[in-house]
Formats: structure tokens, sequence, C-alpha cells
């Protein structure tokens, strides 16, 4: 099958939703007219700190990150990733990596500490998957369900501002999609006088490719900023699994398989923002996105299996060949007004956002011993997702003599349809007849409406609080169209939190933080379909799932020792009514997986950052987790306990050789992880990075992604009926080189940083705003 062409794609796009890429075309693709100019028109800045400067310490005021350089200049970060730490959440400036041109989102949280990013696009947080991701502190369709992994690994690296990471999230947030902790992805916002761009293009090995476009122009009231991406992925993967069903005798019976794939991706969005200053209260803006991915992959399988005697009772070779679209959409207004006292807030916000996805799959099995339970050697599916969120919040912040009163509201309505149908086609003819038994379509629509109030409190010059609380009611229906089911729930959740910090001196802050959450299942975990993947592995949903409750305790204590600027966190956790996979066999060798509310988990560590400069040309950032993992082991008639203790970290090693070239090693190792009926190993990675200065506005980038090859995921389960182990390996090494131009106005660094936040008080926004 030959790959949509990124031409193509992005007309598609166009066409489709011509409405809503108005903002982003005149700012991504119009702005360069406008923005040369500016380089004449601009106003002069600030002149670049020199190389080799010390940052100001991320405890401080931004001193060196408010500089800009002369139109037309632009200098190399030497810094590493900093954090800037508010009470809630830690605040990572993703922007000064040497990578970040060549980087998709992706690869980006892939270097924040505790987040990992997996090869399949599967996010976790200190080892647990129950993840929300948000785009400037709202929930989006394009992040929630199996569309997340492609539009992280689409979205390029250069259109975040920052990451916000929040373990334990304030009574302001909302628990959808995941309902755990929170990622907040804060998107890049230029809004000084005048104008400016940046273009970055990328090659890779396997023809992998990868370009973005940004621009903006600020005059007077009006600030117009956008961008264009287009990429295409290449993905070889290859899977081992080991399989043994224990019957109640104590006989086994064995299998093997072995998988191997190619997945060729494109992806091509546009996005852009509107804001207008109405007189001097007053702010009005208009966030459009627009994006899509097209994939075609080949896979071929080769399976063997013994029955208890050790005879081959199945085996055969299968082809697979399917085509992937998505395709997702937001559009949001905001307005913000300023009261009249200083620091009176009320900011509106209605959100709507969609993502589809529409994937054709054919197999043909040539079979050695034909299974059982085999299917006609020629067979196809078809499958059909739709989703779509609403988003209507309020938010008003009344300072008082002592404290910040802040209340707010939230109604949203999130509406998700799978449409999956399974067709045998016979030999010689060809003709294609639906197989009802594996056929179905599922609707499930969510309501929510929540209130909730924080009030934050200065004791004293030293110690600050806020405490929470939000009152979240949910009404779930769900329609199993094809069995004619429907069932319905609903229920209200009181959710607290409370922080407290104090300012031990000028450089030293202690946390306290507690919150509790709840993860809901997700659309996919509810339906009770029995969906087929293959003769001996099916799928399905619980419409009895209850949301797991999460209480979470955290204290953290931030430093300046010498030059290092340091973050501690201690941290506890226990779950309860967890949401867990299960697997057991409904046959012979047919495996169902399905979800069950089953036990609990406890887990704790300590998770640490230090980041300081050795020397002025060197600079080290080192974070990791050492982390304690206890739950409830699925699978097996007694109550034991599984446990585990892991330590992962990361290391980013900068040097800036002189100002036109600078070199990066970034170490990743992840440790061991438990799931309810076994645990994955840990891994290790390493990648490189390489950028020189060839002109003031034009830089060379060259990168080294797992320089060792050493990149693979490991799994073992181990159950009374059923023992498993599976190795994955992904692409391996690979190799990028990419330019980058800049033109305009540009600040230090050539971006403009989102500014390093004191401690203040407690409970602080970042650069996201408000979450729900």
């Amino acid at each position: 099958m030959t790959p949509t062409n990124r031409p193509d794609l992005l007309a598609s796009l166009l066409q489709r939703h011509r409405s809503l890429v108005l903002c982003p075309v005149l700012a991504g693709t119009l702005l360069a007219p406008v923005v040369a100019g500016a380089q004449q028109t601009a106003p002069a800045q600030q002149t670049a700190p020199a190389q080799g400067a010390t940052v100001a310490p991320v405890q401080q005021a931004p001193a060196a990150d408010a500089a800009q350089a002369a139109p037309g200049v632009a200098t190399v970060s030497v810094t590493g990733t900093r954090s800037s730490n508010r009470i809630d959440r830690q605040v990572y400036d993703v922007k000064s990596d040497a990578a970040t041109s060549t980087d998709s989102v992706s690869d980006a949280l892939n270097k924040v500490p505790s987040v990992a990013v997996d090869a399949d696009g599967t996010v976790t947080l200190r080892g647990r998957s129950n993840v929300q991701i948000l785009i400037d502190g709202k929930p989006s369709a394009m992040m929630q369900g199996e569309n997340r992994a492609a539009a992280i690994q689409g979205l390029p690296a250069g259109d975040l501002e920052s990451v916000e990471v929040l373990n334990n999230p304030g009574a302001q947030f909302g628990n959808e999609g995941g309902g755990g902790s929170i990622i907040n992805l804060v998107m890049r916002r230029e809004r000084r006088p005048g104008g400016l761009g940046q273009i970055s293009a990328n090659l890779g090995t396997e023809g992998r490719f990868n370009a973005n476009t940004f621009g903006s122009y600020t005059s007077g009231r009006m600030s117009l900023q956008g961008g264009v991406f287009l990429s295409r992925h290449k993905n070889d993967s290859e899977r081992e699994v080991d399989r043994e069903r224990i019957d109640a005798s104590g006989a086994v019976a064995s299998s093997s398989r072995v998988n191997t794939s190619e997945n060729e991706s494109e992806n091509a969005g546009v996005h852009g923002m509107f804001s207008y200053n109405i007189g001097d209260k007053d702010v009005l803006a208009v966030t459009t996105m627009l994006g899509g991915n097209s994939s075609n992959s080949h896979g071929i399988e080769r399976y063997r299996g013994t029955n208890v005697a050790g005879a081959v009772d199945s085996e055969y070779l299968r082809s697979t060949e399917s085509e992937e679209r998505r395709r997702n959409y937001s559009l949001s207004t905001r307005y913000d007004h300023k009261g009249t006292r200083p620091g009176e807030n009320l900011k509106l916000d209605l959100r709507v956002s969609g993502n589809t996805s529409e994937r054709d799959g054919r197999e043909a099995s040539a079979y050695t011993v034909r299974p059982v339970n085999a299917n006609p050697a020629l067979t196809r599916q078809h499958r059909d997702n739709d989703t779509r969120v609403i988003d209507l919040t309020g938010d008003y912040d009344r300072p008082g003599e002592n404290g910040i009163l802040r209340v707010g509201y939230k109604v949203a309505r999130n509406s998700n349809t799978f449409d999956n149908a399974f067709i045998n086609i016979a030999n010689g003819t060809l003709v294609e007849s639906i197989n009802t038994g594996r056929t179905n379509r599922f609707e499930i629509d969510e309501f929510t409406a929540a209130l909730y109030g924080t009030y934050q409190l200065r004791l004293s010059g030293k110690w600050g609080v806020q405490g929470g609380l939000r009152g979240e009611y949910t009404e779930v229906d769900l329609n199993q169209v094809t069995t004619n089911v429907r069932a319905s729930n609903d229920y209200f959740d009181a959710i607290p939190s409370a922080f407290l910090s104090y300012d031990w001196s000028e450089d030293t802050a202690i946390r306290l933080s507690y919150a509790r959450r709840i993860r809901r299942p997700g659309a996919g975990d509810l339906n009770p379909f029995v969906v087929y993947i293959d003769e001996f592995n099916v799928s399905s949903g619980n419409p009895n799932l209850r949301p797991t409750n999460s209480d979470s305790l955290e204290l953290g204590v931030e430093t300046k020792l010498g030059k290092v600027d340091t973050n501690v966190r201690l941290y506890a956790r226990r779950d309860s009514d967890l949401i867990s996979e299960r697997r057991f066999f409904i046959g012979d060798n047919v495996l169902l997986t399905t979800r069950d509310n089953e036990g609990t988990s406890r887990s704790g560590g300590l998770e640490f950052t230090f980041s300081g400069r050795a020397t002025d040309k060197l600079m080290l950032n080192a974070s990791g987790n050492l982390a304690y993992t206890e739950q409830n082991v699925l699978g097996i008639a007694s109550d034991d306990k599984r446990s585990a203790t892991s330590l992962s970290g990361r290391a980013r090693i900068s040097y800036q050789m002189d100002p036109n070239n600078q070199f990066q090693l970034m170490l990743n190792a992840q440790g061991k992880v438990l799931f309810g009926e076994g645990y994955r190993e840990p891994v290790q990675t390493a990648d490189f990075t390489y950028r020189r200065n060839l002109t003031p506005a034009l830089s060379l980038v060259l990168n080294v992604r797992d320089v060792f090859d050493s990149q693979k995921t490991e799994s073992i389960t181990e159950t009374e009926r059923l023992r498993e182990y599976s190795v994955q390996r992904n692409n391996g090494r690979m190799f990028t080189v990419g330019l980058s131009y800049r033109f305009g106005t540009l600040p230090a660094g050539g971006r403009q940083g989102p500014g390093m936040m004191g401690r203040g008080g407690p409970g602080g926004m970042g650069g996201g705003g408000m979450g729900r």
C-alpha cells in the first residue's frame, strides 16, 4: 500500500474543516511578509546574556529569561531543563533542550522527570498509566483514547511553552481522561510587539521527516499567531510471546507467537490564536487547532501451539495489511475580565473538540495445522470511532485582605461511538459477508457538572495555606446497539485538596500537599461486547466498573546547594477499587482480556531533581524516582501481595564548546513496573544531540536516538492458570538531521521563556492558566 502523501493529507484537512482553519492559515502561512517587515520596525531589545553566563536560579526572578536579542540575532541556551515549581505542580521549560526543533511532544515528555512514553505512545508518570493530559489546562478530545498516542507523536515540541506536572491536582481540576495525576501541555504564546517566525525541517533514517512553522504578530490591541506542521514516521517492531496455559490438574499447553510489523504514518496540522484587548480590562481570544494522521501498516505473524500432550494442534502464517485515518479538531473562545480590585479576575471559556478514526484491516492466513476455531483464510475488519467533547467553564478570583478566594464551575458532555465490523471473505469468489457474532456498535454519553472553591491564605511572611473542595456530578448512559442493551449510572463525588508551604529561607521552601482523586473508567473499558483480536485472544469491557479512588500525600523541599538547584519530594499514594486488567481462558486456548475493580495498590517513594553548572561550559541535570509499589496479585486464589522497589532516572549532560557548538547526551533508565498479573522489566536508553549555529539565525541539529540500540519492553505474567513472557523491540537506533531558521525579533535562545515563577504563595498557576 502506498502511504498518503503529505500535500494530499493537508489539503484534505483544509477542505473538510475550512471554517476552523482561517486563523491558523493566516497566522502560520501569511505572516512571513509582515514578520519580514517587522524586522525593520520592531523596537530595539536588550542584549542577551553572554555565552556561559549563569542563569537565574529557579526560585528567583526571571532576569535572564526576560532579556531579548536584537532583531535577527539568536543565541543558544546552555541551561538544562529548568523547573519552576508551585505548591501544586512542577513546571518544566522544555525549550532549552538542544533537540527541541527535531522533537515531537512525545520526545519532549520523555525528558520530563518521572514521565515516560513508550514506543506505542503510552504515557506513564511515576510508573502509573492513569495520567490525564490537558492542553492549556483544558481537556481535549485529541488527548483521549487511542487518539492520544498519535497526537503526541505528531505534534512538534517547538509548539510547547512548558510542561506542567501535577501529581496532586487541586480542586480546580476535573477527573476526565484518567483522573489521577495530570500533565498539562502549555502551548507556545508570543505577545510582544512586532513579529517573529521560525521554520524547522528535519530528515531521518528510513524516510522519516518532519517540518513545522511558527509565526506571530502583535500590534496595538491585536495579537495573531499560528503554525503548520507536517511529519512522516516509520515504526518497525518485533514482538515474541511465549505462553503456557495451566489446567486444573497442572498440565501445561504451550504456544509461541512472533509478530513483525512495519508502520508508516503521516501527520499534518494547523493551529492559531487571535486575541483582542477590548479596552483596558477585557480580552477576547479565539484558538483553533486541526490535525490529522494517516497510517499504513504491514505485519506478519507466525504461530505454533501444542496441547497438554505436546502435539501440535495449531500452526499458521498470517499476513495483515491495514490503513487508518484519524482527524481531530478543537475550537475555543475565551473571555477575560479584570475587576476593580488588583488580582480580581473573571474567566469564561467554551471549548468544542472532537476526533474521528477509521481503520480498515485485511488478513490472509495460511494454515499448516488448522485450529478448531479458525477463521476463513481471508477476513476483513473495519472500525470507526468518534469522540466529541463540549466543555464550558467559568472561574472567578477575588482577593481579600489576607487571601484569595477562587470559585468556578464546569459543565461538559463527552460522547463516544465505537463501530466495529468483522467481515468474512469467501475463497475464490471473494464475496464478503458480515460475521454477526463479531460485529458490534457501542455508544456512551457522559455528562459532568462540577462546582469548586479554593481559598489561598498567607498566614505570615513565611507560611501559606490553600484548601479546596470540588463537588462533581457524573451521569453515564451506555448503549450496546448490537445487542440492544442499555444501561445508565450516576454518582456524586466530593473531592478535597489541601496545600501548605513554608519559606524556610530565601533559597529554601517546604511544601506539603494532599489530594483525593477519582479515576473514571474510559469508554473502551465499559463496552461489554467481546471483541475478536485473533483465534486465541479476545477482549471486552465491563459496564459495572466503578471509579478508582486515590489518596495522595506529598512532602517536598526545594533549595539551592551551592550552585545546584535541588528538589526532593517524598510521596505516598493509596488506590482502592483499582481498575485492573484481568485475563483468563474462556476456552481451551482462547484468552479473554477484560477489566475489573480488583484490590488495592499502595505506592510511595523519593523523587529528586538536581540542576547545576559544573563549569562555565558544562551543565548537568539529573532526576530520579526511587519507588516502592505493592498491590494485590490477580489471578490467584489467595490474597497475596506483589511488591517491587525500582529506581528510575535521567541525566542530561550539556556541553557548550563555544558560542556556536553545543553537545548534549541524554541518559534514561526506567525501573521495574508492576501490573495486576505481573510486571515489566527495567529498560535503559541513551540519546545524543549536536547543535551548531551556522549563522545568527540558522541552526543545524544532529540527533541520534537510542544510541546503544537498547530499547525493548519485556513483560512477565504469572497467575495460577497463565504464565507468559513477551518482549517487544521497536525501531532501534535512529538518526535525524535538521535546520532551523528564525527571523524577526527573537528572545535569548531564539524563544521567549515562560517566566520563572517565584515561590510566591501556595497554589499559584503556571503558564497554562486555570484547569477544570
